[in-house]
């Protein structure tokens, strides 16, 4: 996956030569016929939002930023969702040419410690009225309620740590399951798919690994025969895969990014434990192949993600624009500025407008149908299974 720079303020006005028909005109086709033997994926819907809309949107001089990381650490997993948002805008801004709507990216790498700073720069840019982001639970825990005291809204596509959604704040939104989703359907994978009877879940030392973990142990009950810790940036494993070769598990969950998992899994394969490898959404990314090695032959991957298999006019949109495959989460981050590009169409012009407009929001999207309760979670959140084949990723069904 590419890991280019995606810095500075990048103004998306229409420039691309976008197949917008295509993409007004959905797919209802069946499912992927493609010879990887991926499970059948989701069509795409005839209702789902358009980011072009109806080419009649008039605005100025407003903002949508993107906060995350984009060369930090797992930063292929920012980059992910800001290609997702890019492709939205500037599909909107070449249809609309009375409405040109700048998406500015910032910065976080990821790290909890650095990003209230660069939310506090995204808070102090008054054009900006809506925020994708921040993509990781961490740095979401550490300013969150930034943005909520500025009523700011947010809508990250991929932090899942489930109390991110109890700290009161109102600008704070969810655009897939949390774990305490994933947690139950990696247990149910594991014992009902793979059947795994002894599993032990290792974690990382992160907000996102360790309550993972905590919902995954708690859902598998007995068979969560062991566990163990590792931390971030940790690059010997060597301690815990000599404990997973004398515990002989059927299956290892681990609970983490693919930034350390690569090589764990690595280490897994050279000392030639067999279990099999389940790693989260967090781990689910061109990156666990390449450094993983052969460890990656053996991999699975749960995800509160959906297989973009059979959204054509997507995918092809985002190759020919952002030069790269959609990755995990591509779709969801599309389809949250996809939302808040509405707003900006429907005549909202400040913050308070746009936040309204999504805590009230009812429709579909690529991914699934958008409706969130007062805590800023969805009713839709379906959760994804796939596997390593071939050296790419390929879906392996629906969990829940």
């Amino acid at each position: 996956m590419s890991r280019a720079r995606l810095t500075g303020v990048i103004v998306l006005a229409a420039a691309a030569s976008l197949a917008l028909g295509s993409c007004a005109a959905r797919d209802n086709g069946g499912s992927s016929s493609d010879t990887t033997g991926s499970a059948a994926a989701p069509s795409q819907a005839a209702n789902a939002a358009n980011p072009a809309g109806d080419g009649k949107a008039v605005c100025s001089g407003v903002s949508l930023a993107y906060a995350g990381t984009i060369n930090g650490d797992s930063a292929a997993l920012g980059q992910n969702i800001l290609r997702g948002a890019d492709l939205a805008v500037k599909q909107h801004n070449q249809a609309n040419p009375n409405c040109q709507v700048t998406l500015k990216p910032f910065d976080t790498q990821g790290k909890p410690d650095q990003a209230p700073g660069i939310v506090t720069q995204v808070i102090n840019e008054a054009d900006i009225i809506g925020v994708i982001g921040l993509p990781f639970s961490g740095e979401s825990k550490a300013a969150g309620g930034l943005f909520n005291q500025a009523g700011l809204v947010t809508i990250s596509p991929s932090a899942t740590n489930p109390g991110l959604a109890n700290n009161g704040w109102k600008t704070f939104f969810r655009g897939m399951g949390n774990d305490a989703v994933q947690g139950p359907a990696a247990a149910k994978f594991l014992t009902e798919t793979l059947k795994a009877n002894k599993i032990c879940v290792i974690e990382d030392d992160s907000e996102y690994g360790t309550g993972l973990a905590a919902q995954v142990t708690q859902a598998l009950g007995a068979k969560a025969t062991c566990s163990d810790k590792v931390k971030q940036k940790q690059t010997d494993f060597s301690a815990v895969v000599n404990k997973l070769s004398t515990e002989s598990p059927d299956a290892i969950f681990y609970a983490g990014y693919y930034q350390e998992a690569a090589p764990f899994a690595q280490q897994l394969n050279d000392k030639g434990v067999t279990a099999k490898f389940v790693g989260p959404d967090g781990v689910k990314d061109d990156e666990f192949i390449k450094g993983a090695g052969a460890g990656a032959n053996n991999a699975y991957f749960t995800c509160p993600c959906v297989p973009a298999d059979n959204f054509k006019d997507f995918t092809a949109a985002f190759k020919q624009t952002e030069g790269a495959d959609p990755g995990t989460y591509s779709p969801e981050g599309y389809d949250v500025t996809t939302i808040m590009l509405k707003g900006i169409d429907s005549g909202i012009k400040d913050r308070a407008g746009l936040l309204n407009y999504v805590k009230n929001y009812d429709g579909q999207g690529l991914t699934k149908h958008f409706k969130w309760d007062a805590k800023g979670e969805l009713s839709d959140t379906p959760v994804w299974s796939y596997r390593v084949e071939n050296g790419k990723i390929v879906n392996n069904g629906q969990i829940s």
